[in-house]
């Protein structure tokens, strides 16, 4: 503890001292960074690395038709996509001022709880949350464009699924 301690002060730590010919201490600037960038990056890497890891693990997708459904076996949710209720999103043959939304109709049910019917955009930020999960839309294909009429029953919903 005393050694971290003195590193934090670097006229003291004993990685940063160097000492020549006759015994005086002298630093070198560029030692000084480099040894603390180093030191910087373990301690952040050890400290938030796992967090990153376990929200990696804990999150899933799934990808749901119009007029479908979609169990998740691991948490035991059902997702179903119920309608599309607007799909303003900008033809990827033009170029727009705004991107536009798609916003998605959705029932989640779980077992053991009533269902719950949420509405879902494009937009980023745009989540909900049921049984302890968090749902976020992050795709709805296909994506429009200016010479193509997309069947209604054809649209796929990608949806992010992730313990709230």
């Amino acid at each position: 503890m005393v050694w971290l301690f003195s590193c934090i002060f670097p006229a003291t730590c004993p990685l940063l001292i160097r000492s020549n010919n006759r015994g005086r201490n002298f630093h070198r600037p560029e030692e000084i960074i480099m040894k603390a960038l180093i030191f910087l990056s373990f301690f952040l890497t050890l400290c938030f690395g796992g967090s990153v890891q376990s929200n990696a693990q804990n999150s899933q997708t799934a990808r749901v038709q119009i007029n479908s459904q979609k169990r998740l076996s691991k948490s035991r949710l059902t997702i179903s996509f119920v309608e599309l209720v607007e799909d303003s999103r900008c033809p990827t043959d033009t170029n727009c001022i705004w991107a536009g939304n798609a916003k998605i109709k959705i029932r989640l049910t779980k077992s053991g709880k009533p269902a719950k019917t949420v509405e879902l955009n494009t937009n980023p930020g745009n989540t909900a949350v049921f049984g302890g999960y968090k749902f976020q839309l992050k795709a709805l294909t296909p994506q429009p464009a200016t010479n193509i009429r997309i069947n209604r029953n054809g649209y796929v919903a990608t949806i992010s699924v992730s313990r709230a």
